[in-house]
This record gives structure tokens, C-alpha cells and sequence, in this order.
């Protein structure tokens, strides 16, 4: 995970983890014999990570997708959480691109989190999907917003949108 935050998604190889690593290539092989493989391991890391920043961030029922987004953005526009959106941006940006593995898990991520963040939210089951679906659109064009413009704007943008 570290060697995709240092030089990307894009940048991952088995010469970059051994290196990062002070060990072989062969050594990374022997427990990832394919890229696809060491991909997503670091995405599953990458879910996991995203999931223990929202966990800070969703500890209470919210009554609508606005409230679950002012609840979570305090957490979630912090710097330290900007490597972990930037490499979900990257990897989203991969499977739009349709590039495998990304295109075949990144999908799977994404709903993973829309249903996690639905058990934070009133209503029945459909009513709490919708919210969290509209709840994660909305956080992540702040996030977005915020890594390629800069925290003010997406921090201004929360305002406007009654978020922060």
C-alpha cells in the first residue's frame, strides 16, 4: 500500500513493492504471482482504509443524505485523508477508463461502501440506499473538488451545499 501512496496506482509494479520493501521482485511474485493479484490486495487495503476513516465519521444514524455528508466531512476533508481519496480517485479514474483490475473491482468497492454507509441512515432499506448513494456522490465530488482545487473551495462548496 505504501508503494501505491508514494508513486500511484498507475506506477504499481513488482520492481516498485520489492524496492520499497528492501527485498526481490521474486519475493513479491511469491506471494502476488500476478499484477492483477497485488492490484487487489491494494485495493482491498485501500477499501479497508477508506472504511476506517468513514467509521470515524458515521457513528450515529442520520435522517438524510445532507445529514450523513455534515456528519462525515469534518473527518473526511482533513489532510490525512487526502492520500487515501487520492488513490480511490485514481483507481476510479482507472476503472473509468476501463482498465482490469480496476474496471472489476472498483465497482465492488464503491457499492460496498453505499451499503456500509446505508446502515447509517433512517428509513427503509430503499430509502437508505438512495441516501447513501446520494450521500457518496456528494462527498466525493467535495473530495474531488478539494484534491484538485484545493480544501477552500471544497470546504466553501460544503457550505453552499448546507454539508459543513
Amino acid at each position: 500500500m505504501a508503494t501505491a501512496f508514494a508513486d500511484g496506482l498507475s506506477q504499481l509494479t513488482f520492481g516498485r513493492v520489492a524496492k520499497h520493501l528492501g527485498t526481490s521482485d521474486r519475493v513479491v511474485v511469491y506471494y502476488f504471482p500476478t499484477k492483477d493479484e497485488l492490484v487487489s490486495e491494494v485495493i482491498l487495503s485501500m477499501g479497508a482504509q477508506l472504511q476506517a476513516t468513514l467509521g470515524e465519521a458515521f457513528d450515529r444514524t442520520a435522517a438524510d443524505h445532507r445529514e450523513l455528508a455534515r456528519i462525515a466531512w469534518p473527518v473526511l476533508a482533513h489532510v490525512d485523508a487526502d492520500p487515501v481519496f487520492a488513490l480511490f480517485f485514481e483507481a476510479n479514474g482507472l476503472a473509468a477508463a476501463g482498465r482490469e483490475p480496476y474496471r472489476t473491482l472498483v465497482p465492488g468497492l464503491v457499492s460496498a461502501w453505499i451499503e456500509w454507509a446505508a446502515e447509517f441512515v433512517e428509513g427503509s432499506a430503499d430509502t437508505r440506499r438512495v441516501e447513501a448513494e446520494t450521500a457518496i456522490a456528494l462527498i466525493d465530488g467535495l473530495l474531488l473538488l478539494r484534491l484538485l482545487v484545493g480544501p477552500d473551495h471544497a470546504d466553501r462548496a460544503a457550505a453552499r451545499l448546507g454539508v459543513r
